[in-house]
């Protein structure tokens, strides 16, 4: 199959915007609650529908009040939290239009998207990211700002700084508020959310209010509604800057769900422990790490037999699941590792996850048989900023795992005769801001999208992706090689962090691979070492380096001899994103990487004859 397309469903009336969903939750449901805030004893105190609604209202008014026009570009500079989500639909309530940053963003960043934004206003969620906010405005010479507010000023409890942007719209009339929402429409401009830029300088997708709400509505209209729902909870972790989480926030507001906020990955296991999630939004490293994290639990325990003989019948009661040739003795087996094991590992999420969806990668098909095995079915879904994130994902009833499920309603999917996947409909965005030359690059002459992935549809309209179009390697033999396979294959393992191959116009293929800091102390006091041994020290220990060859080994089985990785080298420190190695979503600048770790390389291909 070259091109699937999926008829919509019921749709959202043209004068509909993204606040509707929150003003009619507020109005049909005020004491339903939509929103967790966590204490710091661990519990959670529940925000209602009607609260977040007056609570946006008067954050809105303040913006009016502070001068804030109609189309007028607010930044927000902050971790993932409450106060962010009602930024936003504050924003959307006064006319204007939200761009995010992410926290972790430098000045001269900052700069260049509030420039090329024409970004008038921005709130920040410490004193220290207003700071930078302000420097980078004044360094560059931009245009003053309207506003700059801060959510937690010093000495104030959290999100009390916001009061005085409140007071100062208290005088501004309800029904100015109301015609200021009113005039938004589908078509209305909502947010410009900048690209990560795993290659040369941010673009500004321009997403609309009808990108948002009616891929929202679709995806409520489909089996996907059964996950998320009234009933239904979950905790925001990634980062609210990214497109796949911002799309989730709106999501849980239309659907009615519950929805905690935790300000990075570091605080999941924690949190997922109090809030009981029952669906989940993450990326693949999150469910490596929980499946390592548990590997490793038992190798410490003595029970590492155990654990692998149970994830073994995980897999395979999957599978039989998906062939349709299950049998009794399999269920027993099933049913057995769920008391003994099973269990334990749903207790460390929660208790309560039966759904996970997972986006921004690859996820290795056995993590994802081993986790539906274990009772917990991960969705993976398929997009970009420039789709809103979710093109396609897999659903209940629509679900083959190692493939990213079919288009949502409206939504289109074409394979070019290169591979590369093109698409267009409800999700995709409007073009580029202030680039032409971009725009005429991304879009076919009639309005495909180039997604610049490489994919294939079968014959039931399910997409796989199989790699990168810019980042396939072409080795000095001719030979195409698609890292993502070999990389995702190593990653999985429970001491590797990243990984990344290379050999472009080179004699073979090779990697630079970096440790996992959390999982190391664990594995070394396993296999004998120094749970204190550091990140350089274990780079050159002789079982690290044979224990990551059997990684590389088990990756190579999966391709050819020519594709396979014949050398790698441990580096002494993770990759990350304070140094411009990782973006904010965790996809490897390999640009960056390449020039930081040229050494390394230049070592792998002047060392002499390749091993294997």
């Amino acid at each position: 199959m070259r091109q699937i397309s999926e008829p919509y469903l019921p749709r959202l009336s043209p004068d509909a915007a993204i606040t509707d969903f929150l003003r009619d939750q507020a109005v049909q449901h005020p004491e339903r609650a939509l929103f967790a805030v966590p204490r710091e004893d661990g519990s959670w105190d529940d925000v209602t529908a009607a609260e977040a609604w007056d609570r946006v209202r008067a954050l809105a008014r303040g913006l009016v009040a502070a001068g804030v026009g109609p189309g007028d570009r607010v930044a927000i500079v902050s971790a993932t939290r409450l106060e962010w989500t009602l930024a936003d639909f504050a924003i959307w309530t006064a006319g204007a239009v939200t761009v995010p940053v992410y926290e972790t963003s430098s000045a001269s960043q900052i700069a260049w998207i509030f420039e090329d934004a024409g970004v008038g206003a921005a709130i920040a969620d410490t004193p220290a990211r207003a700071k930078s906010v302000s420097d980078a405005v004044h360094r560059e010479g931009l245009p003053e700002l309207k506003g700059l507010w801060v959510m937690d000023e010093d000495g104030g409890a959290p999100g009390a700084g916001l009061d005085r942007l409140t007071d100062a719209g208290a005088d501004v009339p309800a029904d100015e508020l109301d015609a200021r929402r009113e005039g938004v429409t589908l078509e209305s401009l909502a947010t410009i959310i900048y690209t990560s830029g795993t290659t040369g300088r941010p673009k500004g997708c321009e997403l609309t209010h009808g990108n948002f709400a009616e891929l929202v509505n679709q995806t409520l209209r489909s089996s996907l509604g059964e996950v998320v729902d009234e009933g239904a909870s979950t905790l925001l972790f990634i980062p609210l800057a990214h497109v796949f989480a911002r799309f989730v926030s709106v999501l849980t507001v239309a659907a009615g769900a519950r929805c905690g906020h935790v300000p990075d990955l570091s605080r999941l296991a924690t949190s997922m422990d109090t809030y009981h999630p029952t669906f989940l939004l993450a990326v693949p490293r999150v469910f490596e790490k929980i499946y390592n994290a548990s590997l490793l639990k038992a190798q410490a325990g003595g029970k590492e037999k155990i654990f692998r003989r149970g994830a073994d019948v995980a897999v395979r009661w999957s599978r039989a699941l998906e062939e349709g040739r299950m049998t009794a003795p399999l269920r027993l087996q099933r049913a057995f590792y769920s008391a003994l094991l099973y269990r334990r590992i749903r207790e460390a999420m929660g208790g309560h996850l039966k759904y996970a969806v997972s986006g921004g990668g690859p996820l290795s098909p056995d993590l994802a048989h081993f986790f539906r095995g274990v009772g917990v079915t991960i969705l993976e879904g398929y997009g970009l900023t420039e789709t809103t994130a979710p093109i396609t994902v897999g659903r209940p009833g629509k679900l083959k795992i190692g493939r990213v499920g079919q288009p949502l309603g409206g939504n289109e999917v074409r394979i070019d005769d290169d591979g590369e996947i093109l698409t267009r409909g409800t999700s995709l965005f409007r073009g580029y801001r202030n680039r032409p030359e971009a725009n005429a690059e991304a879009f076919t002459e009639d309005g495909w999208f180039r997604t610049g992935d490489l994919g294939e549809l079968d014959d039931d309209g399910f997409l796989k992706i199989t790699g990168r179009k810019k980042e396939i390697i072409v080795t000095a033999g001719g030979k195409n090689v698609a890292p993502a396979q070999l990389e995702d294959a190593i990653r999985s393992d429970a001491l590797v962090s990243q990984v990344m191959v290379v050999g472009e116009a080179k004699p073979f293929v090779a990697a630079i691979v970096t440790l996992d800091a959390d999982t190391l102390p664990s594995w070394a006091s396993a296999h004998g070492l120094d749970p204190q041994i550091s990140m350089a020290e274990a780079a050159r220990e002789p079982q690290v380096i044979a224990h990551v060859q059997k990684a590389v080994d088990r990756a190579n089985d999966t391709v050819s001899r020519a594709e396979g990785i014949r050398e790698f080298r441990i580096l002494d420190r993770d990759f990350s994103a304070d140094e411009g190695h990782m973006t904010p979503s965790l996809k490897m600048r390999r640009t960056a990487i390449l020039k930081d770790f040229q050494p390394v390389l230049d070592e792998i291909y002047g060392a002499g004859p390749a091993r294997g």
